[in-house]
């Protein structure tokens, strides 16, 4: 929907940015800024907060919004609040790139989090009679934020062992996305995010910051410090580098056909030049960086050390059927987990990579993210949150989507049973294929649940909180020495099923055709499980591969 008529725009933002509005403004055909000596004359309004800084409490609004609700009872009846993304929150769950429906779970609570929410309640009701367009954009480098001050000192303070995919929006880029809105909305609420991400320390390195590692439990000390001077966020705040929260931009694209024109890399070398003047402006061509954080360079140097010394030497993993792994195109690659460590994704991944130049995409549980150090390890190898989004993605792009049907309890199967396959969840695998017309190639593993065999496994609400796993799980060598047993492995990929070959995407919404390829699925994964263990002689030595490879 486009404004016909001009828009009279009165302006409340912090000064830092309402002048630079307000001259936006002045180039648009279709708004004029007011003002504030004529606001009575406006006939439309931009409310952007100053949102949360050192030394001010999460009630600070206030007193600018009352001055905007005054505005609006003069008649005003388009408002574009500009609000943050900082309201979908940072946590182990966040699925990456979220639309506008998405909400942080209540069991991860964050003072920035509810400060932005808190803003969007007070905003929403007290314009509740003009058409409200709620803007939420990415970190915006304005000189004041979070992000503008952690690129703009000489040494940035972030946590040990997380280096998360961030996103990086130009001023310039809100101000053109508030003249889109109030030109072309009809109300809503609109994620304002950059093209492309960049990694934090890449991003730090730009801006010649000098990276500080402090862990995470120092981190909640200085929070709690600061937490009686009412200043809680601003130790939440450190969630946002911990890990990656990325919104999509997919509506305001669609609807209002705005796009940034900046990336996040881009943004921030802008705002660099604009900082230091001393800053030498640099050459470097344009990078991008994965959506998700997968580095192949990352995965090669750990395939040609720590990889390959599992694969010939310490696992001495042998392979069969890897030429049913696509050398082109999507497809998903399902199978069996065992041993809790994600010691089996990775070895795939090395695997697949090593013989068939393809990287797997796994979808992972959240407890694989929720560690430092663990988390760069997961996400750099291309782990992504489990999420149909998620899987949809990588498909759409032709990748591999690497699942495990089982979920995570099937990680956490007692050693009497590891080669006898549990329930596969809800399907969603097969939907997921379904629905993207992607292949579906089963894979078995045997010898990967002697790593660490179950022995027994115990519930603790405690550990379930921390880890999110759902059992303690005892076994030989763990929890006393976490060390994996040198186990012989033996990986087969199995033929694929052509699911795309004989069902519509429609046929992810039958059930019966979903139980159906399951059903298959399964049938096929056991009955090589069941062939493979028959001929093993030995945990730890011997060959079951007749004509099969060393990995």
């Amino acid at each position: 929907m486009t404004i016909a008529a001009t828009l009279r725009v009165a302006v409340v933002a912090p000064p830092s940015l309402k002048a630079a509005l307000m001259e936006r403004l002045r180039q648009s055909a279709l708004a004029e800024p007011i003002a504030e000596t004529e606001t009575a004359a406006a006939n439309a309004l931009v409310y952007m907060p100053d949102g949360p800084r050192p030394g001010r409490s999460a009630d600070a609004f206030g007193t600018s919004l009352e001055h905007a609700t005054e505005l609006t009872r003069r008649g005003i009846e388009r408002v574009i609040v500009v609000s943050s993304a900082a309201v979908y929150g940072a946590t182990p769950y966040t699925p990456g790139f979220v639309n506008e429906t998405w909400e942080a779970p209540p069991t991860h609570p964050n003072a920035v989090v509810e400060w932005w929410r808190a803003f969007e309640r007070q905003a929403t009701a007290a314009f509740a009679g003009a058409t409200l367009t709620v803007l939420r954009p990415a970190a915006v480098l304005d000189g004041e934020s979070y992000f503008s001050r952690l690129f703009r000192g000489a040494a940035a303070v972030t946590l040990t062992g997380y280096d998360p995919s961030i996103q990086l929006l130009a001023v310039d880029d809100l101000l053109a996305a508030i003249a889109c809105a109030l030109t072309k909305s009809a109300g809503g609420i609109f994620n304002v995010a950059p093209a492309g991400v960049i990694p934090l320390r890449t991003a730090l390195r730009m801006a010649s910051a000098l990276r500080i590692p402090v862990p995470r439990l120092w981190q909640r000390a200085i929070r709690l410090a600061l937490a009686p001077a009412g200043l809680a966020w601003a130790g939440d705040q450190v969630e946002f580098i911990r890990y990656s929260s990325t919104i999509s931009g997919d509506r305001i694209d669609r609807e209002l056909g705005f796009l940034p024109a900046r990336t996040s890399a881009e943004a921030l070398e802008a705002f660099l030049n604009r900082a230091t003047e001393a800053r030498e402006p640099r050459d470097e061509p344009a990078r991008e960086f994965d959506r998700f954080g997968q580095d192949k360079a990352y995965i090669a140097a750990y395939g040609a050390t720590l990889f390959t010394f599992l694969r010939k030497f310490y696992w001495r993993i042998e392979t069969d059927g890897l030429e049913h792994v696509p050398a082109t195109g999507r497809a998903v690659i399902a199978g069996p987990h065992r041993g809790f460590m994600p010691f089996d994704g990775v070895m795939l991944l090395h695997l697949v990579a090593r013989g068939r130049g393809r990287y797997i995409r796994f979808l992972i549980h959240p407890s694989l993210v929720k560690f430092p150090f663990l988390f760069n390890f997961m996400t750099k190898l291309g782990g992504i949150p489990a999420c149909r989004e998620n899987a949809d993605w990588t498909l759409q792009q032709d990748e591999l989507a690497g699942v495990f049907p089982e979920g995570i309890h099937g990680a956490f199967t007692p050693y009497r049973d590891a080669y006898r396959l549990g329930k596969f969840g809800r399907d969603e695998f097969v939907r997921i294929a379904l629905r993207n017309r992607a292949p579906i190639v089963p894979f078995a593993i045997v010898g990967s649940a002697e790593i660490f065999p179950i022995l027994a496994k115990i519930r603790w609400a405690w550990w379930e909180r921390w880890t999110e796993w759902p059992y303690f799980p005892i076994t030989p060598t763990f929890p006393l020495a976490p060390i994996p047993l040198p186990s012989k492995w033996h990986v087969r990929f199995l033929e694929p099923i052509r699911v795309n070959d004989r069902y519509p995407p429609g046929a992810a919404e039958d059930p019966r055709v979903v139980r159906e390829i399951s059903g298959l699925v399964r049938q096929r994964i056991q009955a090589a499980l069941d062939e493979m263990v028959a001929r093993r002689r030995w945990i730890f030595f011997g060959s079951i591969f007749g004509h099969g490879s060393h990995g």
